[in-house]
């Protein structure tokens, strides 16, 4: 509980309503209740506003708030950075551990532990495997040999590690993820039976990256793997050998990316996007979902859509022009049977 002065002041916004007013918590404008705090940083949630029962709103200096809508509102510039402090404030991390190595954990001699770090129980760390500091490391979690974690990372239950992995600070891993399995490498042979690549390279993830729950990123076939410092990988992605992800890109649930790709700095990639290898995208281009990219996208800032992927003016202008099918259709069979039918009496006047 915070009142709603000790609040406006915490995001820098101006306060109009009482300052005395507690806040007890944040939701969402259509179920927030009284006492909490709500936001509009979408003018198409505007119609909520006369019927929430929030008993304040964050929201921007020019947003009309109606007759019987909230009477207090904190006034801010970008309204939904300022709602994420507020869930900061009201919702602090869950503190899963305290330092210290569980006595079920299995830690080889040779590896190194930095201070502060927490060791959950059925962990297992190889020989050669360095730890920074205050790393959190959660139950039945593997990290094979020669592998390094810098400060402050957050591995949770059931992730594996493989062996020469490089993972920088404060990086965050979530359950079920695979970081450095080998990379999907196979040629045939003249008797037509496929034989294994050695995947020989490894995987680097910088800092402030984060990855999703059961996401696969492969390791090199020589040379790394790369995901830049500040990138945010969704649940359920696939990044292929060799591929290097620029820096704070986010991606989607369900992509797979090919080997080989380069992504470029500040992309957001749609869930379920496929990528094809060997392709380079540009800096800050977004791809929405389910698109099909077959080709390198080569013009930074562009938003590109579909299968293949194109620019989303001339994706969207394909689209209608597809859904217009089934009248184009219908009107060539009637211009058809008109034919056929002046035809026909052309026949008989002859």
């Amino acid at each position: 509980m915070v009142k709603l002065a000790e609040l406006a002041d915490f995001l820098g916004g101006r306060l109009q309503g009482n300052p005395e007013l507690e806040v007890t918590g944040i939701a969402k404008i259509e179920e927030a209740g009284e006492g909490q705090i709500t936001f509009i940083s979408n003018p198409k949630y505007e119609k909520f506003l006369a019927n929430t029962r929030a008993s304040a709103v964050i929201c921007s200096h020019d947003t009309t708030i109606p007759e019987h809508g909230p009477e207090h509102s904190i006034r801010v510039d970008d309204p939904y950075s300022a709602f994420l402090f507020t869930l900061e404030r009201f919702n602090p991390p869950v503190s899963w551990s305290v330092p210290g190595i569980h006595p079920g954990a299995v830690i080889d001699r040779t590896a190194t532990v930095g201070k502060d770090v927490f060791v959950g129980p059925g962990v297992v760390i190889y020989a050669g495997v360095k730890i920074g500091d205050r790393c959190r490391i959660h139950a039945n979690t593997v990290i094979g040999p020669g592998t390094s974690l810098g400060d402050d990372c957050l591995l949770y239950p059931n992730v594996t590690v493989y062996h020469q992995v490089q993972i920088h600070d404060r990086v965050i891993i979530h359950a079920g993820a695979v970081i450095g399995s080998d990379g999907f490498g196979f040629v045939p042979g003249k008797d037509g039976v496929y034989r294994k690549i050695p995947q020989m390279g490894f995987v680097i993830l910088e800092n402030d990256v984060e990855i999703g729950a059961n996401t696969t990123i492969d390791r090199a076939t020589l040379g790394a793997t790369v995901v830049k410092h500040g990138t945010k990988l969704d649940n359920l992605i696939q990044i292929a050998h060799n591929v290097n992800v620029g820096e704070n890109t986010v991606m989607a649930a369900q992509v797979g990316v090919a080997g080989s790709v380069k992504i470029g700095s500040g992309c957001q990639i749609g869930g379920q996007v496929g990528i094809a290898g060997h392709l380079e995208i540009a800096n800050q281009v977004n791809i929405g979902a389910q698109s099909g990219v077959s080709k390198s996208l080569t013009q930074s800032g562009f938003t590109y859509f579909g299968t293949p992927a194109k620019p989303v003016k001339e994706a969207f202008r394909q689209e209608g022009a597809m859904r217009q099918l089934p009248v184009l259709l219908r009107q060539v069979k009637e211009l058809e049977d008109k034919l056929h039918h002046l035809e026909a009496k052309l026949s008989e006047g002859k």
